[in-house]
């Protein structure tokens, strides 16, 4: 078997774990779904290559506003791969303790928010204490990870503690310990991980089931769509309608900073 049939045989294994959890899924759907008809958010946070299934969710095509996609550029190297903006830094930073709680500080959050943490391994610092702080934040949080890998790692959080343990919801990717997915004759590290297609199968099957909610409940989604299907005009007006939504819906989460009756 070529290695190409092989990666794309573990990847029909992953879309069957990611099948086993449909109802996990659509439970996940409706406590988002609830936070966007209530006129307040669904929290994105992820560090590292996490950040993918962040800006997967919102904004690009297909997509449409009730999404906080809360991108540390800190903490997701995309720049150079050694230097200023390196990955040493990036992997160093995703385990400072603290971190989470600043960049939360910046947010008037509400009870009737939700939050989705990815972290493949589940045991990086600032993912977990992320999640820790929205959950003290009385705010419902989905954890996204690979099971496999986060049973086998220890958490680098000073109590043991792992994404897991501050989570309502827990949805794995299917990825394998390790999340590369191909061994090569001679070659002792696996290559062609697996997390992010694991990852991007369930937040774009997360988004599908919220616009099917939003939409029988009378409140369809503005979609960031392709002039190609909708007509240049009318993508464009989703495109404009779309964003303003998104900068309404942010306002709130800006306007009690800072006051003690606010979110902080």
């Amino acid at each position: 078997m070529s290695v190409t049939k092989e990666y794309l045989a573990k990847g029909k294994e992953i879309i069957s774990v990611i099948g086993e959890q449909e109802s996990k899924i659509q439970e996940v759907a409706q406590i988002f779904a609830q936070s966007i008809l209530n006129g307040r958010m669904v929290h994105l946070f992820g560090s590292g290559h996490s950040r993918m299934m962040v800006e997967e969710m919102w904004p690009r095509y297909g997509s449409f506003p009730g999404f906080n996609p809360i991108v540390e550029l800190s903490l997701s190297f995309h720049n150079l791969v050694v230097g200023a903006n390196g990955q040493r830094q990036a992997m160093f930073l995703e385990n400072v303790s603290g971190l989470a709680a600043r960049i939360l500080r910046n947010f008037d959050t509400d009870p009737s928010d939700t939050a989705l943490v990815i972290s493949s391994s589940g045991c990086n610092v600032v993912p977990i204490e992320m999640a820790e702080e929205f959950q003290k934040r009385k705010i419902k949080v989905v954890a996204l990870v690979s099971k496999l890998h986060l049973e086998g790692s220890t958490s680098k959080k000073s109590d043991g503690k792992k994404l897991t343990d501050f989570a309502n919801i827990v949805l794995d990717t299917g990825a394998p310990l390790g999340d590369a997915m191909i061994y090569l004759d001679g070659l002792d590290s696996p290559v062609s991980p697996g997390s992010t297609l694991g990852g991007v199968l369930l937040v774009n099957c997360i988004k599908a089931e919220v616009a099917k909610i939003l939409h029988e409940n009378g409140k369809s989604p503005k979609v960031l769509s392709s002039g190609k299907i909708v007509g240049e005009k009318r993508a464009a007006d989703l495109f404009e309608s779309a964003y303003d939504e998104h900068a309404h819906l942010m306002a709130k989460l800006y306007q009690n900073v800072g006051n003690k009756s606010g979110g902080n």
